[in-house]
């Protein structure tokens, strides 16, 4: 995979100190091999390796439809990100899936 002109992608997959995974998402090095740049897929776990969140990364910025989850398994946000702002309408729901206002 490659994120343009000679960047490569590489999976990243950094752990809770129990060693279970807590992100997952792709990246590659900034040109000036300065710091890694998420672009991809990006994957959040609660430290029991439920979902947490999940969304997708544009050059370092959250970009399009993104979902949050309590540990319990339930939505807990669901909206969108343009060039990693919020945007449009954001839904939110407490643990027992009640609409939060």
């Amino acid at each position: 995979m490659t994120a343009g002109p000679g960047r490569d992608l590489f999976i990243a997959e950094i752990p809770y100190a129990s060693g279970s995974v807590r992100f997952r998402y792709t990246r590659y090095l900034a040109e000036v091999g300065d710091r890694w740049v998420r672009h991809g897929p990006f994957l959040a776990y609660h430290p029991d390796g439920t979902p947490a969140s999940h969304g997708t990364y544009d050059h370092g910025r959250e970009q399009g439809a993104w979902q949050d989850f309590h540990p319990n398994g339930q939505l807990a946000a669901e909206g969108a990100y343009d060039k990693g702002e919020k945007v449009g309408a954001w839904c939110y729901w407490l643990a027992d899936g009640t609409p939060q206002e």
